[in-house]
């Protein structure tokens, strides 16, 4: 229980401006209800009994009180002034953030967060956070890249950027790879479903049934793709996934392929497959080293992990590869291409800047 608070002295002069303030409709009414605070004050009614009369809390009761005796009935109209005693942001203050957040490091990790930079320079977290949004700085994110020794890889982005952009007539234009060592896994306990504020949960340890590869064509121009699923992913298997597409392409077009420098790719066994003169129609087009972004196959390979590989359960091979197929199937019902807008040109400025940052001009 609090202490009870003893009556509040105030004068008769005092008593009954409060009264008809009180009274008056023209009152605001944040001053009515101060002034309803130091009536019953007066009369040694308690402060929380009085905070429950006026709807007020009781620490404004308080500091009505206090106001009052402080500078008396002119101290109720006035609004109390918020006291700042943190940092305004200055621009010298704002070059001091960004100074601190790109070129130095805390003692006690690798990169800044907000809290440990405001304490740091004595600022306050908002103060950092509407500078780092300002400035699009993110210190806890962290991107990766590769840059290519392909000593033709200007020559290769050039013609394959040039397909891109520009097919060629009577061809068909074809981003081909394998996805490898696709896991058939089960967990070791049911999936716990999506429900509000909760999202799907699963175990964490899984039983592996087996591995299937996916070999996929995809078609730039209109987004379809031609795959299928084999055991392994050596030449001979490639050699069948060639033959699949010399069946389901017209023969009267040439076919470009898109493919890495994976050795399956360049195997004998393709070799002597493609010798024939019949199969002159066939175009291999090698991506650069360590630049398989620049093949589309692998955004869809992206997309059917990301969708239904990743978070799918199959308790066989078979199941898998059926999921697969399904998956497969129901995106060439509505295929989406890729838009390509990026002209070797801009490709090769980027990477070009790139190696002047990391100091590898070759």
């Amino acid at each position: 229980m609090f202490t009870p608070a003893a009556p509040l002295a105030i004068q008769a002069a005092q008593r009954q401006q409060l009264e008809v303030l009180v009274r008056a409709g023209t009152t605001p009414q944040r001053l009515a209800r101060r002034c309803q605070v130091i009536l019953l004050a007066s009369h040694g009614v308690a402060n929380h009994a009085i905070a429950h009369q006026t709807g007020l809390s009781r620490p404004t009761v308080l500091a009505t009180r206090a106001a009052f005796v402080r500078g008396g009935l002119e101290a109720l109209g006035h609004r109390p002034r918020r006291q700042r005693t943190g940092r305004v942001l200055t621009p010298a203050v704002e070059q001091q953030i960004l100074d601190a957040t790109l070129k130095t490091r805390p003692a006690t990790g690798t990169h800044w967060s907000v809290r440990t930079l405001a304490k740091q320079l004595g600022l306050s977290r908002m103060m950092v956070q509407r500078v780092w949004q300002r400035h699009a700085i993110q210190p806890h994110r962290v991107e990766k890249f590769k840059l290519s020794t392909d000593p033709h890889f200007e020559e290769r982005v050039r013609d394959i950027v040039g397909l891109y952009l520009d097919p060629p007539e009577r061809a068909l234009v074809l981003c081909v790879d394998e996805k490898s060592q696709i896991q058939a896994l089960d967990r070791t306990a049911p999936l716990l479903p999506l429900r509000p504020g909760c999202p799907e949960r699963q175990t964490h340890d899984y039983r592996r049934y087996g591995t299937t590869t996916l070999f996929a064509a995809f078609n730039i121009l209109t987004g379809k793709v031609i795959g299928t699923c084999q055991t392994r992913h050596r030449g001979r298997e490639f050699v069948k996934f060639l033959q699949q597409l010399e069946r389901e392409v017209p023969p009267d077009l040439e076919i470009h392929l898109i493919v890495d420098n994976y050795s399956t790719h360049k195997s004998a066994t393709v070799k002597r497959w493609l010798k024939p003169k019949a199969r002159q129609r066939f175009h291999f087009h090698f991506t650069p080293t360590s630049s398989s972004w620049l093949n589309q196959v692998e955004r869809w390979f992206g997309l059917i992990t990301e969708r239904m590989i990743r978070r799918g359960t199959f308790r066989s091979v078979a199941e898998l590869e059926r999921a697969i197929y399904q998956w497969l199937a129901t995106w060439n019902e509505q295929p989406q291409p890729f838009a390509w807008t990026a002209t070797a040109d801009v490709i090769l400025e980027k990477v070009r800047r790139c190696k002047e940052l990391v100091g590898t001009p070759h």
